[in-house]
């Protein structure tokens, strides 16, 4: 049964605030029926005695209950009445609103927004901010003069960067590669799923370092790979540590990822002999290749008598310049190209084709090379200073992995807990890694895993200052 209406008389306050006066008369009378002193069934004051209570315009109360009415707060009835529709007080108690409200500016962050760490020391990151922002908008100036490509499997689109890739290969890692043997992939990820199936390792075992790459043990896992873990050392993975059950190796010779060791020489040789003897693959993911700071880099495992035959050399352009291009490349043993390349059309992962020219254009222009050395001068510093500020104020810490790449390690005391340590620091506003998150299993070594390219030169001294202090309490 429909309740009769009754008159009410409404303790109207209106808001102060640069909303429109229509808004702000509508909120109020929300509010009311938010609190219960408006109801379902009440009738509201004629339009022109509430502007008069107000002392406000006509039209902003005429507005306002238009507004109301086509929210479905009220209707009209018997005429020139408005009520209170049924249900209305249940919306606003749910916080509906007739208008948009307009987010205002504040101070701090807004709710919803992300805010990141004032120190970001997460490891993997390398400064999009050190591409030239002339170098980089040339690229796509250039890349934005081709055609759009028809898509059609008959036109390959990436001729030129297989081309320009091959020669900064050559150049910086002594890689000797014929441009068509340069498979390009959105991400390593990719590039791991297809060799896992051009190779057939599904359901078979591939030795994999421990700590090691989560993102790579995922890849080749989520493929079918069962992955065994080989523990590394202060001279990387060990070739002795493999098996005659191993098909395939994962490993990171140019800077171990996380523990930053050097593959040796010795080492290396003993892989590519294991491998030639044991007819496995060997799977290089190059990783911070490009970056070194106190000693010369070592050529890429591909490069050695034997290893292209036996090596998959895996490269990407997420860590020299940004993971957001999804541009990474591959260069299988002969055996397994046209294998990868079939695996790559069943599952359709391909790069975008006008990214592709863009970064054709940055490297054959020579961008690339101007990028590296500013971007390898920048990062030095900054992994001085925060060297520098953790010897300072934080002696007890073991730092190792310094040579090359993004991130250095700390080791913490024996027992310390990592996870604990690592919340503390987040609350502290500085970002990091600890040493557990790269490992299957619990590790007896504790450390923090520490990326420096994306914390300014001037903030290394105030972030290993944190570090302290939360190592400090943490002992």
């Amino acid at each position: 049964m429909t309740r009769h209406t009754r008159r009410v008389e409404l303790p109207l306050e209106l808001a102060h605030s640069g909303a429109p006066l229509r808004h702000r008369v509508a909120d109020a009378l929300i509010e009311l029926l938010r609190t219960g002193q408006l109801r379902p069934g009440d009738t509201l004051p004629a339009t022109r005695a509430l502007a008069a209570e107000l002392a406000i315009s006509r039209a902003a109360v005429l507005a306002a209950y238009d507004e109301l009415a086509a929210a479905g707060f009220v209707h009209a009835v018997g005429g020139s009445s408005t009520v209170v529709s049924a249900g209305a007080d249940v919306a606003a108690r749910a916080g509906v609103s007739s208008h948009v409200v307009p987010v205002q500016a504040a101070d701090g962050p807004r709710r919803g927004t992300h805010r990141g760490p004032r120190w970001n020391l997460l490891s993997g990151y390398p400064d999009a901010g050190l591409i030239s922002a002339g170098h980089w908008r040339a690229a796509w100036r250039a890349a934005a003069q081709h055609p759009v490509s028809s898509g059609l499997p008959s036109s390959p689109p990436h001729r030129p960067l297989q081309e320009a890739l091959a020669v900064h290969l050559r150049r910086t890692r002594g890689v000797a590669a014929d441009p068509a043997d340069i498979i390009l992939v959105p991400g390593v990820s990719a590039g791991l799923r297809a060799l896992t199936t051009a190779a057939g390792l599904a359901g078979r075992q591939v030795a994999f370092e421990e700590p090691g790459y989560p993102e790579g043990r995922r890849a080749l896992k989520s493929a079918g790979a069962l992955i065994r873990p080989v523990p590394v050392d202060d001279q990387g993975l060990d070739p002795e540590a493999l098996t005659a059950g191993d098909t395939a190796v994962y490993a990171t010779p140019a800077h171990q990822y996380p523990l930053g060791a050097r593959l040796s020489a010795a080492r290396r040789a003993a892989l590519i002999g294991w491998a030639r003897r044991s007819r496995a693959l060997v799977i290089e993911d190059d990783y911070d290749g490009e970056f070194r700071y106190d000693v010369r880099g070592l050529p890429a495992l591909h490069t050695l008598t034997g290893g292209p035959d036996v090596v998959a050399y895996v490269g990407t352009a997420s860590k020299i310049l940004s993971p957001g291009l999804r541009i990474a490349w591959l260069i299988a043993p002969p055996g397994l190209r046209e294998p990868v390349l079939q695996a790559l059309v069943s599952t359709d992962e391909t790069i975008g084709i006008t990214t592709g020219q863009a970064l054709a254009h940055f490297i054959a222009s020579g961008h690339l090379v101007t990028h590296l050395a500013r971007a390898a001068r920048t990062y030095a510093a900054r992994r001085r200073a925060l060297i520098a500020g953790l010897r300072d104020r934080a002696s007890a810490l073991r730092i190792t992995g310094v040579d090359a790449g993004l991130h250095l390690v700390a080791d913490l005391q024996p027992g310390t807990d990592e996870t604990g340590l690592q919340r503390r620091l987040g609350r502290a506003g500085l970002a990091v890694d600890v040493l557990g998150q790269y490992a299957t299993a619990p590790l007896a070594r504790r450390a923090l895993v520490c990326g420096y390219a994306l914390l300014p030169e001037t903030q290394g001294a105030a972030a290993a200052a944190v570090i302290a202090s939360q190592v400090s309490s943490a002992g």
